[in-house]
C-alpha cells in the first residue's frame, strides 16, 4: 500500500529528533520505532495537543486528527504487512 502519510510523519519526527540529537528512524521500521511512533501519534491526538492549547479553530484540529488518523492507519497496515500484529494505541 502507498505509505506516503506514514513517510511524511516519520520524516518530520527524524527533522525534530534530529534537533535532540536523537537516531532518526529508518524503513523498515523495528517493532519498537512502531511501537513509539503509536505513542507520539496518541498524544498528538489527545485533545489538549490537537487543540494546541485553544490556538487552533475547531477546522485545524479536525484537518490535524484526520491527517493523525491516516498516519495511524498506515502505520497499523504496515505492522499487520511486517509482523502480523499492531501495537495497541493507549489513550
Amino acid at each position: 500500500g502507498n505509505m506516503k502519510n506514514l513517510t511524511a510523519y516519520v520524516e518530520a519526527k527524524n527533522t525534530w529528533n534530529a534537533l535532540f540529537g536523537t537516531a532518526p528512524m529508518t524503513f523498515p521500521l523495528s517493532q519498537s520505532n512502531a511501537n513509539s511512533l503509536m505513542d507520539s501519534i496518541a498524544s498528538e491526538l489527545s485533545p489538549e495537543n490537537l487543540g494546541c492549547d485553544g490556538e487552533l479553530s475547531s477546522r485545524q484540529v479536525r484537518a490535524k486528527a484526520s491527517q493523525l488518523n491516516s498516519v495511524r492507519k498506515d502505520l497499523e497496515q504496515y505492522c499487520l504487512d511486517n509482523w502480523l500484529n499492531t501495537p495497541e494505541l493507549v489513550y
